[in-house]
């Protein structure tokens, strides 16, 4: 999977917080919020309650995005006071909305109220110490995992590389130990946050108690229009539908991989060596298409080339503007412009998708706000992101919406654009909803928009904009396709579950943090069938080497996600009157399967999912027989393909549990700015 959505460890819905500058007298009033008014009835005060969200949420969003954007001290301050801010109102309305439990009520008015109770993924403390304790945590873990580098070598000699030059050793490197010395350095970066982890948890479960819930991992699987206990057995269900077709992509790359490094080096023990999967988390093994494309000759669809062709003509282009002897100044900022041009370029090729729908065009805001290359003068959080910053502006403004990315002219980060503008439009469509309603149906709806059109980029569609040439209709071609899908696609479900189970396990107290490392390598044994091929003790801390978990993200969402959007995909092709094959379904540029998904993002969060995904689908139940419906070709020839293998592998690897090497180099820890 690619780099996903922020949603903010704070934020109201699937939004992310952030914020700008005030006057001090207005933060002072701001500290102190207003008692409820006498004789308020329940439904006077959601209106309420909304009217102020509205009002400051704007001043939230700005205090992230500057941390996000900016960071040093100055800015993880300043998102810190405002997060901390927020929660202290939240506190209030969430107290203040007690008097009307057992209550008449509209139906409305009572969903309202639930979804305020939820409306955080990171409840606070109501005492005012641990209050401002729990922000300045999640603002300093955020900032040290977006500044981290792993550094080598002293003085003159000191190299150091940030998340993105390290991911690239890992998408283009074939050389075992390069790869494993990109792994291991990143995760270098995590390693001082344990301790800060550990008080953090202890934080967010003390907030969850307060509202009622056992811990918070409870209450995050209180968000979904069912019992915890129900939302966890559905996991389990959809994963079970599911796993036999991982099963068999697992043990169809595991072959690949020792024929590619030797029967040694490219398993441990029955599962595929962290490092050499393409991806820093083993989420999304595409970039290991070199070694598992199944037909070489069979039509191209590596669509990086192309895009890295569009760079080279922007860079051209912009090179040829200063003259037929550039200067090594005018080369370097040739290269700059060529690199934001390709990045807009590959951004409006995506807006191009769902205007093609009947949907809008973004704003103009959009494209002056939006970072979509990374700065050269500051650190920032790469980690792709969506915002709507403002809940759809005031009464004759207009909506702040943004996403935040680092792109660079490959396959990886132009599907990702696609899936950010799904959050962005789906912000769109449900802006005029009152903000308590302002989020996704559930939040496993919010990331399942723009995969959805990730599904309808068929290779018919990426040869209609250029990006491949002709592809044979054969089966060799199809083959092809569907691997280069399942390999974005079904490699990232178990990672999408095994997150959360280890965090419902911190939360509940079944992993203690003596165990923090131990437990997130059982799972990811448990779950993927992946192992590191070193120790990795309680020394180090893995888990803080994936953003959401510092960042504070829920992540069952994503597992969610990979599951509705091939129901939402098979839905909206029904919609478009299409009779093929699943899998060769694109709804490029037909207005009814838009308005289709147009009127299911215009609901948000204003009834039970149930209903809302019965409207496009015409079930209440989420199913993974799409998944299966559309793999199914590529199934059936990886069985053929791993006849005579031994799949499966052991579920818990011996090496984590030994005593932990030294550290590969230094960590640099955040860097501060003056």
């Amino acid at each position: 999977m690619k780099q996903r959505h922020l949603l903010l460890a704070l934020a109201v819905g699937a939004s992310v917080l952030a914020l700008s500058a005030c006057k001090k007298d207005e933060s002072k009033d701001a500290a102190a919020p207003a008692a409820a008014p006498q004789g308020e009835t329940a439904d006077q005060f959601i209106a309420r309650v909304n009217q102020e969200l509205r009002k400051m949420y704007p001043e939230i969003t700005a205090s992230q995005w500057l941390s996000n954007t900016y960071i040093n001290d100055d800015s993880q301050l300043l998102e810190a006071k405002y997060n901390e801010r927020y929660l202290a109102q939240l506190n209030v309305w969430i107290e203040q909305a007690r008097k009307f439990e057992g209550q008449q009520m509209s139906p409305e008015t009572a969903r309202a109220i639930q979804l305020l109770k939820l409306s955080t993924a990171m409840p606070a403390p109501k005492d005012p110490a641990k209050l401002e304790e729990i922000t300045k945590l999640a603002s300093k873990m955020g900032g040290m995992y977006g500044a981290g580098k792993y550094c080598t070598g002293e003085g003159d000699a000191k190299k150091c590389r940030d998340l993105g030059q390290l991911e690239d050793v890992l998408r283009s490197s074939r050389d075992y130990d390069a790869q494993l010395d990109a792994w291991q350095g990143w995760h270098t970066i995590a390693q001082p946050m344990r301790k800060d982890y550990t008080r953090f948890a202890e934080l967010v479960n003390e907030g969850a108690k307060e509202l009622g819930y056992a811990d918070a991992g409870e209450m995050w699987r209180s968000g979904y229009d069912m019992t915890p206990a129900e939302i966890a057995a559905e996991t389990d269900r959809l994963w079970g539908q599911v796993k036999p077709l991982y099963e068999q992509l697992h043990c169809y790359t595991r072959t690949k991989l020792q024929a590619t490094y030797g029967v040694e080096k490219g398993q441990v023990n029955g599962m595929l060596p962290a490092h050499l999967t393409g991806n820093m988390w083993q989420q999304d093994w595409g970039n290991l298409w070199d070694m598992l494309q199944p037909y070489k000759n069979a039509g191209s669809l590596d669509i990086s080339e192309a895009l890295k062709a569009q760079y080279q003509a922007d860079f051209v282009k912009e090179l040829g503007k200063a003259g037929p002897a550039p200067t090594t100044e005018q080369q370097f900022q040739a290269e700059r412009a060529a690199q934001l041009a390709v990045a807009k370029q590959m951004t409006e090729r995506a807006q191009d998708f769902y205007v093609s729908l009947g949907m809008p065009k973004l704003p103009e805001s959009y494209w002056s706000r939006t970072q979509f290359i990374k700065p050269l003068d500051r650190d920032v959080v790469c980690h792709a992101s969506a915002w709507d910053m403002n809940m759809g502006g005031d009464p004759g403004g207009g909506p702040d919406v943004r996403t935040k990315m680092c792109i660079k002219p490959n396959e990886e980060d132009f599907t990702t654009i696609y899936h950010e503008l799904g959050h962005v439009y789906y912000y769109l469509a449900y802006n005029k909803l009152p903000p308590l309603f302002q989020n996704g149906a559930h939040d496993g709806f919010h990331e399942a928009i723009g995969d959805t059109i990730v599904l309808a980029m068929t290779p018919d569609y990426l040869k209609s904009i250029g990006l491949v040439g002709d592809q044979q209709q054969s089966h060799d071609a199809l083959i092809n396709a569907q691997m280069r899908m399942a390999l974005a696609k079904v490699s990232f479900m178990p990672f999408g579950l095994m997150i959360d189970r280890w965090r419902w396990g911190v939360f509940d107290g079944s992993i203690k943090p003596a165990d923090y490392n131990k437990a997130w390598w059982d799972l990811k044994a448990r779950y993927q069938g992946v192992a590191p091929v070193s120790a990795r003790g309680e020394d180090f801390f893995d888990p803080g080497a994936k953003y959401h978990v510092p960042g504070n993200t829920p992540y069952t969402r994503y597992f969610l996600s990979h599951i509705l959007q091939f129901q939402f995909y098979k839905g909206l092709c029904d919609a478009a009157g299409y009779k093929g094959p699943l899998y060769n379904c694109s709804f490029y540029g037909n207005k009814v399967a838009g308005q289709r998904f147009w009127a299911m993002l215009e609901k948000g969060a204003s009834q039970p999912w149930q209903a809302t995904l019965k409207e496009l689908t015409g079930t209440e139940k989420m199913d993974a027989n799409a998944v299966l419906e559309y793999f199914a070709p590529l199934q059936e020839w990886l069985k053929q393909q791993n006849e005579g293998q031994t799949c499966g592998w052991q579920p818990t690897p011996p090496a984590t549990t030994a005593a932990a090497p030294a550290a590969p180099a230094k960590a640099e820890p955040a860097r501060k700015q003056g």
